[in-house]
Parts: C-alpha cells; structure tokens; sequence
C-alpha cells in the first residue's frame, strides 16, 4: 500500500516569469484556462499549485508519463484520473488504486493520497472573524456542529483556544465530506468527532480522533490530525474506498492504513521535477497573472494617496 502526504506553500510563493509560463505549459490547457480566470493571484498560485501536485503524484506514483496524464472532473468538481492505466494481468492482479485530494487555504496547497482506501483532507488557517466577534461568529455557525462539539469548542479556553478548536472539527468534518463526495447536501450534524488529549503536532499525525455517524461510533474510519505551523490545521479522512459515497458506510473491515506520516513541504523544484510541458508558451498567461499580483499593492497606493 502506498501513502502520499504534500505540502506546498504556496502563500508565500513569489513566481518569475519564466517559472509561472513554465508551470502553465505544463497542465492541460483547460486547466490553464481555468487558472487564468480567477480574479485574486493567491487563487491562481493554489490552484496551480494543486494540478502540479496531482501531476506529481499520478506520475511518480502511478507511472504514468506526464504527457500521458489525462485529469477530469466530477460533477461535483472532484479531479479524478481519467482512463486510469491498467498494469493487471490474467496472472498477475491489478493493485489497488490511488485515491487522492486537494485542499487549499491560507498559505498553503496540501495534497493526501492512499492506495487502496479513500481519502480526503482538509486544511484550515486560524483567523479571526472578519465582521463579527467570536461569539457571534459561532452562533451563526451553531448548525455545523453537535451540542457535544460546541461544549468543547467552547471550553477550549480563550477566544484564540476556541477558535483553534472550531477550525480543528470544522476540518476533520470537510476530510469526511470530501471523501465520501456528498458535497453540500450532507447534514454535518449526523457526524460527531471525539478528540484525544493529546496535542497536535507539526512532526506527526495523530490517528486518535474518533467519529460518529448518527450517533454509532464508525470503526472503519480513520482520522489524521496534524499542523503545518502554528496556525494551520489538517485532517486527512481514510475510508473504506469501494463503499465511497454511500449513506451509510458499514462494509467488512478495510486493511489498516499504514502508519501516519507527516505532510512533507515541497518547493517549487519538487513540484516541477517531473513535468514535462504539454502546450507552447504563452506570454499572456503572465502578463495576467502579473496584473492580478499587482492589483493589491496599486489598491494600497491609491488608498494612501487619497
């Protein structure tokens, strides 16, 4: 069985031309276009990010020449490895397949991979509510969470404690929903999670936490917990993958995942590695991405020339 866990800061990731052009010509064009069309640059860096990530992996793990790699989406905007390539034989069994995930938010691009089992993961950054106080921040999220969940959240200690307590379940409950691929329409009170004691660490995973799925304890999933730094949070989900996006997920016990591994942080060096470019370099892709980088700091030299 293999394991997969990456991390690229992509926060703090300043691209040249020459490497953003690079990384363009090296994901499908539609994917080029897609990225091409966010409005704020720190969306167009994670979701570049995100398809070089997966590249990687399908390509150093699964084999398949870069040039070869097909990525699509589900209906539901889940990538998925198109016309997957077949290494089984009448004699020799095909081994399982990779399930993988992306997740991206403050300054980091994070992808989880398994063999054999399903999996999604989730990666929150700790920040203070925009508009309103923690209070009101949490009433008005009172429906995501269990009375059990909240009376820890709460107990957590200071506002900054219970806020680090809400991002941790608020990703452990995405984990779960990104790997089972309901998406929007799941009750996210049906699910419970209990945390361990222990304290979540940057060198490894925690593989304590428990969940329950309308109040019966799920023995078949697994949960990861593990920070990147001090202020972000991320939770890989592993399931029983051939029983993916059922209601209820009660199938003969799965092979025990192996054990947990730390996110490994990546450069840009490691992302592109491996590539190899698809299409022809195109000059318009930086001029854009230029204006989007640009745009926040011509925004404060407005505001502070007025």
């Amino acid at each position: 069985m293999g394991s997969v866990r990456w991390a690229f800061r992509c926060g703090t990731w300043t691209p040249s031309r020459s490497e953003w052009l690079f990384a363009a010509r090296c994901v499908q064009r539609e994917e080029k276009d897609r990225i091409g069309q966010f409005v704020f640059a720190r969306d167009a860096k994670s979701a570049m990010a995100g398809r070089l990530l997966l590249r990687k992996l399908v390509h150093d793990r699964v084999g398949i020449p870069w040039s070869e790699i097909r990525l699509d989406r589900s209906p539901r905007g889940k990538p998925y490895l198109a016309a997957p390539l077949k290494v089984g034989t009448d004699s020799v069994p095909e081994p399982p397949s990779w399930s993988f995930n992306l997740s991206h938010q403050g300054e980091y691009a994070v992808l989880a991979a398994e063999q054999g089992m399903q999996v999604g993961v989730d990666i929150m950054k700790i920040t203070m509510p925009g508009s309103s106080s923690v209070p009101e921040f949490f009433r008005i999220m009172t429906r995501q969470f269990t009375a059990y969940e909240w009376s820890v959240i709460q107990s957590s200690g200071l506002e900054h404690q219970q806020l680090a307590a809400f991002y941790r379940h608020w990703a452990l409950k995405e984990s779960f929903i990104k790997a089972i691929g309901t998406g929007l329409g799941f009750n996210l009170q049906r699910v419970e999670f209990h945390l361990p004691p222990e304290p979540l660490s940057q060198k490894c995973a925690l593989r304590q936490t428990k969940m329950l799925l309308d109040e019966e304890e799920e023995g078949d999933w697994v949960f990861e917990e593990s920070l990147l730094d001090a202020d972000h949070h991320v939770a890989v989900a592993l399931g029983p993958a051939d029983h993916a996006g059922s209601s209820r997920l009660r199938p003969s016990p799965p092979p025990p995942p192996p054990p947990p591994t730390s996110f490994t942080l990546l450069s840009f060096s490691d992302l592109i590695a491996s590539a190899s470019p698809l299409t022809e370099e195109d000059p318009a892709c930086w001029d854009s991405f230029k204006m989007k980088a640009e745009a926040p700091q011509r925004q404060r030299e407005t505001r502070a020339s007025e």
